[in-house]
C-alpha cells in the first residue's frame, strides 16, 4: 500500500481539489493503447476510402515526374521551382489523409483525461527519472509492450500467411491496379490490426483510470489538512455565519409587512404568518424569532399595519413546532383559522388597532404545547 514520507498509509480517495491540482499539473490519465487504436481504425478506414484515389493522384504525380524536361533540372535556377512544385502537389495530395491523422492524434486524448497543457520543467529530475524507470508502472508497461507484441506479432504473421497468394499475385497485375490493390490490403490489414488493439486498450484503460486514482489517494492527515485550508480559520468561518444568518434575517424581516398576523408571546417570542387564499393551502410563516428578534418583528408590525395577537400558548407552539416559509404544522390549523376569522370580522367593525389583541381561549392541542 502506498506510503507518504512520514510513513502514513494513502487510504483516502483522492478529493476534488486534489484532482483538479493534479490536473492543473498534466497529471491525468492516458492511455497510448487508446489512441494507437483510434489512429489504426481512422488510418484503415482511410486507406479503405481514400486509396484508389490516391493511387491515381500518386501514379499522375510519378508521370509527370517522368515526363519532366531534363534539362529544367540541370539548370540551377529552375531546380528550386521545379522540386517546389511536385512537392507542394504531393502534400495536397496527402493533405487529407496527414490532416485526418493529426486531428485524430490531438483529439483522441481527450477521450481519457481531458486535454491539458502544462509547461512546468519542476518534474524534471534525473534521480527521480532514473527510479520511475525501476518502478512498478514501468515494470508493467515493459510486459504490456511485450504482451502487445506478441499479440499484434502473431496477427501479422497470420495476416501475411493467410495472404500469401494475394500478395504473389499483385505482381501479375498492371501497375495501377495492383497499387489500388495494396493499398486496399493495407486498409484491411489495419483494420484487422485493430481487433487486437481493442482487447489491449480495453485492459489498458481500466488498469491506466486505477493507476492514477492510486496514485493521487491522500493520507488522513492531508485530508484534514486540506479540509482546513478549504474552510479557513474558526474565526474566518464564525464570520462567515455571522454574515449569513445577518443576511437571512434582513430577508425574513422584510416579510413582516405582507403579514396578515403577528402572534406574540406577548414579549419574548414572535411569530409573522401569510395567508393568501387564492395561492396557499395554509397560513406560511414568514418571520419568527424571541427576545430582540420578536422586539423588532412587533414593530415592524405596527409601523405597517399588521395585527398583533396576543396568545402566549399559540406564539410558543408555533415558534417551537413551525419552520419558517413553511405552512404553519396541521395539528395548529383550527388555532390559526380561529385567529385569522376573529381578525377578519375584526377589520370589518373596527379600525386598525396599534395594541395586540389578546386571546386566551384560542384551542392549542396538548402535544404543541410547550411550558
Amino acid at each position: 500500500m502506498a506510503e507518504n514520507e512520514n510513513g502514513q498509509d494513502k487510504t483516502e480517495e483522492a478529493t476534488p481539489r486534489r484532482r483538479q491540482e493534479a490536473a492543473e499539473k498534466g497529471q491525468v490519465a492516458r492511455s497510448r493503447e487508446l489512441t494507437t487504436l483510434m489512429m489504426l481504425l481512422v488510418a484503415s478506414g482511410s486507406l479503405l476510402i481514400l486509396g484508389p484515389h490516391l493511387i491515381e493522384g500518386l501514379a499522375v504525380q510519378m508521370r509527370a515526374g517522368l515526363a519532366m524536361d531534363p534539362r529544367k533540372m540541370t539548370d540551377p535556377t529552375q531546380i528550386p521551382q521545379v522540386l517546389g512544385q511536385l512537392f507542394g502537389d504531393l502534400l495536397l495530395l496527402l493533405t487529407p489523409l496527414l490532416g485526418l491523422m493529426l486531428v485524430i492524434a490531438l483529439l483522441a486524448p481527450l477521450a481519457l483525461g481531458g486535454w491539458t497543457f502544462n509547461l512546468s520543467f519542476k518534474g524534471i529530475h534525473p534521480i527521480k527519472g532514473l527510479a520511475r524507470l525501476f518502478s512498478w508502472s514501468s515494470l508493467m508497461e515493459l510486459v504490456k509492450a511485450l504482451i502487445k507484441f506478441l499479440i499484434i506479432g502473431s496477427v501479422a504473421v497470420f495476416l501475411l500467411w493467410q495472404g500469401e497468394a494475394e500478395l504473389l499475385h499483385l505482381g501479375r497485375e498492371p501497375l495501377l491496379p495492383a497499387l489500388a490493390h495494396t493499398a486496399q490490403i493495407l486498409g484491411w490489414t489495419f483494420l484487422i490490426l485493430s481487433l487486437p488493439m481493442l482487447l489491449i486498450a480495453g485492459v489498458d484503460v481500466p488498469f491506466q483510470i486505477f493507476n492514477y486514482l492510486r496514485n493521487l489517494r491522500m493520507t488522513h492527515q492531508e485530508v484534514r489538512d486540506e479540509m482546513k485550508d478549504t474552510d479557513g480559520k474558526p474565526e474566518v468561518k464564525a464570520r462567515i455565519r455571522r454574515l449569513q444568518m445577518e443576511f437571512a434575517q434582513r430577508r425574513m424581516m422584510e416579510k413582516v409587512p405582507a403579514a396578515d398576523v403577528v402572534v406574540t408571546n406577548p414579549s419574548h417570542y414572535a411569530v409573522a404568518m401569510e395567508y393568501k387564499q387564492a395561492t396557499m393551502a395554509a397560513p406560511v410563516i414568514v418571520a419568527m424569532g424571541v427576545e430582540q428578534t420578536a422586539l423588532r418583528i412587533r414593530e415592524l408590525a405596527v409601523q405597517h399595519r399588521v395585527p398583533l395577537v396576543q396568545s402566549p400558548l399559540l406564539a410558543r407552539a408555533l415558534y417551537y413546532n413551525g419552520k419558517l416559509d413553511k405552512p404553519i404544522p396541521n395539528p395548529l390549523y383550527r388555532a390559526v383559522a380561529q385567529v385569522l376569522a376573529y381578525l377578519y370580522r375584526l377589520r370589518q367593525e373596527e379600525p386598525f388597532n396599534r395594541d395586540p389583541i389578546i386571546l386566551d381561549d384560542v384551542p392549542v392541542p396538548s402535544e404543541m404545547r410547550t411550558e
